[in-house]
């Protein structure tokens, strides 16, 4: 018997469960399905799939199942150790059925090839997570496609943030509740973030920051330049729109020696680690799509008021970032005159919603601009849902016989 995997099953078994606040997301629904399928669990870096997993384990009895994390530096890079473990599980259990909760699964090569196996011929239930979208149904090895579930974990959202809180929100004074609401918009809702106390938060953001850029990028990209890619990053997150031809005349302008294909597959790697997501012009031509300036958006807000100093004392930029966030299928609508609509909510080929976000407090503070663009995004894309996101203004505005939705960016969220 492999003698590690020995001592991680045991310690396991000996090692007790800490504290959880239960997320939104319940894995016992995956549990039970009547087909064999590996189910992913894919999110950025800390948004709490770890305790997922543990709170999925306390849930179905820590006795069923096993929690491996494969970032602990003891465990050897090599598929045969996956072999070894099952080996060394049933040596210890006999055939009895597992649970298999095995957390970074990605850094194990060829790991699918094994996990195919499992789930085809043994009774064991093989649950992975990733930080990294190529553990996602759309880029999953060619051996898994048809036989994975993905399941997106993103940092927390409002409600599940106020139960992080212990804090019942309709219960508060109004204060409180912009208080909270405030938190949440400028610091984001990373789990550990949202725990500690105000002060020690942006020491958090900073670790985050760098171990993501360090071993997600770097490292497993074996990026020699790091000076380069921070430099990147910074520029996209203080960058409203982008172009790659764009980004790499700046760089060359701060003194790098760099080009359009450098900064493309940088790119690519921040997306592929869901640091990092684009929002398209909604053209009906693709080719002016593809050509056209992309909108940066980022996997939490933390890192948006951490380092940008363009956008960290804006909370319209906050607002709106943590919008995109909560919004399927959408693309941003502008013109020739550059009259622009944040965000253009399309299903079925139909744009079934516009949305406008904007920080006001009062219906006198809404600028102009904004009701025009919605009324003059909805005659030429055909939609008369129109909705302005604000801070704290509720109701309706009604011009050119068009009716626009105010809606708190408190009651979006929640």
């Amino acid at each position: 018997m492999n003698q590690l995997a020995e001592m991680l099953i045991k310690e396991w078994h000996n090692r007790p469960l800490p504290d959880i606040i239960s997320r939104d997301i319940d894995l016992a629904e995956y549990s039970n399905l009547q087909i064999r399928k590996i189910v992913s669990l894919v999110g950025f870096r800390r948004v709490g799939k770890t305790y997922i997993f543990l709170d999925f384990a306390k849930k179905i009895g820590k006795a069923d199942c096993l929690y491996i994390n494969f970032e602990d530096e003891r465990i050897p890079k090599k598929v045969g150790f996956l072999s070894d473990v099952i080996d060394a599980l049933t040596e210890i259990s006999g055939i009895k059925p597992y649970t298999l909760l095995f957390d970074e699964i990605q850094n194990v090569p060829d790991w699918s090839i094994w996990a195919r196996r499992i789930v085809e011929t043994t009774n064991h239930k093989l649950f992975v997570t990733g930080s990294s979208s190529k553990l996602t149904s759309r880029e999953l090895p060619t051996e898994l496609r048809g036989r994975s579930l993905t399941v997106n974990i993103e940092p927390l959202n409002f409600s599940e943030f106020l139960r992080f809180k212990k804090t019942d929100y309709d219960l508060l004074p109004v204060a409180r509740q912009q208080n909270f609401l405030r938190e949440y918009i400028t610091y984001g809702g990373f789990p550990e973030v949202s725990l500690v106390d105000e002060g020690k938060k942006i020491l958090v953001i900073n670790e985050y920051y760098n171990t993501f850029v360090s071993r997600d990028i770097i490292e497993r990209h074996r990026i020699r330049n790091s000076e380069l890619l921070n430099s990147l990053i910074k520029l996209l997150l203080n960058s409203p729109f982008y172009t790659i031809s764009g980004l790499t005349k700046s760089l060359k302008s701060m003194g790098f020696d760099t080009g359009k294909a450098t900064i493309a597959r940088y790119i690519s790697y921040l997306e592929e680690s869901l640091f990092l997501r684009n929002l398209e012009l909604y053209t009906p031509s693709v080719k002016k799509r593809g050509k056209a300036q992309r909108k940066p958006y980022f996997v939490d807000n933390a890192f948006l008021f951490r380092f940008s100093t363009e956008f960290s004392d804006n909370f319209g930029r906050l607002m709106e970032n943590m919008v995109f966030n909560r919004l399927p299928n959408i693309y941003y609508w502008r013109n020739y005159q550059e009259k622009e609509i944040d965000f253009v909510e399309r299903e079925r080929e139909v744009n079934n919603k516009l949305i406008q976000v904007s920080f006001v407090n009062d219906r006198s503070e809404i600028k102009e601009r904004e009701i025009k663009n919605l009324i003059l995004g909805s005659e030429i894309l055909k939609c008369d849902d129109l909705n302005l996101i604000t801070w704290s203004v509720e109701g309706f505005v009604e011009k050119s016989g068009r009716r626009i939705k105010l809606i708190p960016i408190s009651k979006f969220l929640i």
